[in-house]
C-alpha cells in the first residue's frame, strides 16, 4: 500500500510538470531520431492494419448472418460504430507524446532557489613573514605557523562540510596586501582545493607581499560581503587566522576600532584566532587591543598558544547557531521526457484495455 501511494504521488508530480513546460522552449537534441521512430511506428501500424484487412478478405471466408437478427445487428453496429474505433484513436493520440519523449526534451538551464541553515564565512589567512616560525603540531600541518594555520582552516572547512549546514565560504590570503583566493561559494571542495594550493612551503615563499596589515584584510573582507550583497544578513562570519604581528595602528586614516566598527555596523562578527608569535620580530598590537575591538563586532578573540587551543577555538566557532543561506542553483541539463512518455504509455495502455477487455471494441479498424 505504501509503495502504491508513493507511485501515485510520483505520477502526480510528474504530470504536474506540464504546468511549467512550454514545448517551444524545450531543446530537442534527438529530434531526427524521434521523427525516424515515429515513421517506423506509423509504418508498423499501417502494416498491421493491411495484414488484418487482407486476412479478413481472404478467399473462402464468408460472414454468416441470421436474417432474424439483422435489424438488431444493424442497430447495434450503428450505435457502436464510432466507439469501436476508440483503441485506434487512443493509439494515434499517444504517438505525438511518445515522439516528443524520444526526442529527449530537456531544459537547458534551470534556476532554482533554495534556503539552507548555514553561515556566510570569510576566512582570512595571514601569509606574512612573521608566520615563518616553528609551531609544534600533531594533528595540523607541520612546519611553521603559516602551514599550521592553513591546516587549521582546512580542518575548519571539513568540519563544516561534514555537518548539516550549507555554508557560503570565501578565502582571503593577506600580508601587506589582501588577495581574494576564492569568492563566496557553496562548493566546499573548491575551497579545500584553494586551501591546498596555498598551503605549501613553495607557495608561501612565492607570496608577493610578506608585510603584515590585518586591518587591510578585514577591510577587504567587509568589501567582499558588500560585493555579494550580504551585509546585514543573519549568519555572517569572519574568521582570522594570524599571529597578530601587526605594527600598524592606523590604515588609510582609519584606526583598528574604526575598521572593526565597520564590520560591526554591517553585522559581520569577527573571530580572531591569534596563534603564538615571535616576539623578537618587533612590537605588536597588544592582545587586549584586539580583544576589545573584536568583541565590539559580536565576535571573540582567541589567544591560541598551541595546537589544542586552535582546535578548541575552531570547535567553538563551529558550534555557533546558524543563520539562513539562500542559494541560487543552476541545473545545466534537466530531462523532461518523463511526463510525455507517461502520457503516451497511459493512452496506449488504455487502448489495449479497451481493445482486449471490452468485447464490442475488439473489432479493431
Amino acid at each position: 500500500m505504501e509503495t502504491l501511494t508513493s507511485l501515485l504521488a510520483e505520477t502526480r508530480q510528474t504530470l504536474a510538470q506540464f504546468d511549467s513546460l512550454t514545448l517551444a522552449d524545450l531543446p530537442l537534441p534527438r529530434r531526427d531520431q524521434a521523427v525516424l521512430a515515429l515513421g517506423l511506428i506509423v509504418l508498423l501500424a499501417v502494416a498491421v492494419l493491411l495484414t488484418r484487412y487482407i486476412l479478413r478478405r481472404r478467399p473462402g471466408r464468408t460472414d454468416i448472418v441470421v436474417p432474424a437478427l439483422l435489424p438488431a445487428l444493424i442497430t447495434r453496429r450503428s450505435t457502436l460504430a464510432p466507439v469501436r474505433h476508440a483503441p485506434f484513436f487512443l493509439f494515434l493520440a499517444g504517438l505525438p507524446f511518445m515522439t516528443v519523449a524520444i526526442a529527449d526534451p530537456h531544459t537547458a538551464l534551470v534556476e532554482e532557489r533554495a534556503t539552507f541553515p548555514g553561515h556566510r564565512i570569510a576566512i582570512l589567512i595571514d601569509a606574512s613573514l612573521s608566520m615563518d616560525t616553528s609551531f609544534a603540531t600533531e594533528q595540523l600541518g607541520w612546519g611553521n605557523t603559516y602551514l599550521a594555520n592553513v591546516s587549521a582552516a582546512d580542518y575548519f572547512v571539513r568540519r563544516r562540510m561534514e555537518g548539516s549546514h550549507r555554508d557560503l565560504v570565501s578565502l582571503v590570503q593577506f600580508g601587506g596586501e589582501a588577495y581574494i583566493v576564492t569568492p563566496f561559494t557553496n562548493d566546499y571542495e573548491n575551497v579545500l582545493l584553494s586551501i591546498g594550493l596555498i598551503g605549501t612551503p613553495e607557495e608561501y615563499d612565492r607570496f608577493p607581499d610578506h608585510g603584515t596589515l590585518i586591518m587591510r584584510a578585514v577591510s577587504r573582507g567587509v568589501e567582499l560581503f558588500r560585493t555579494f550583497d550580504f551585509l546585514h544578513s543573519q549568519g555572517n562570519l569572519m574568521v582570522i587566522f594570524s599571529d597578530g604581528q601587526d605594527t600598524h595602528a592606523v590604515y588609510e586614516g582609519q584606526s583598528l576600532d574604526d575598521i572593526l566598527q565597520e564590520a560591526a555596523d554591517n553585522e559581520i562578527p569577527v573571530y580572531f584566532i591569534r596563534t603564538a608569535y615571535n616576539q623578537g620580530l618587533g612590537d605588536v598590537l597588544p592582545d587586549i587591543t584586539w580583544k576589545l575591538a573584536v568583541e565590539k563586532t559580536g565576535g571573540r578573540f582567541y589567544p591560541a598558544a598551541d595546537e589544542a587551543a586552535i582546535l578548541e577555538a575552531i570547535h567553538e566557532i563551529d558550534e555557533l547557531s546558524a543563520g539562513e543561506i539562500e542559494v541560487t542553483q543552476y541545473v545545466a541539463h534537466q530531462p523532461r521526457f518523463s511526463p510525455f512518455a507517461l502520457v503516451a504509455v497511459g493512452l496506449w495502455s488504455l487502448a489495449v484495455v479497451c481493445g482486449l477487455g471490452v468485447k464490442q471494441l475488439r473489432r479493431f479498424p
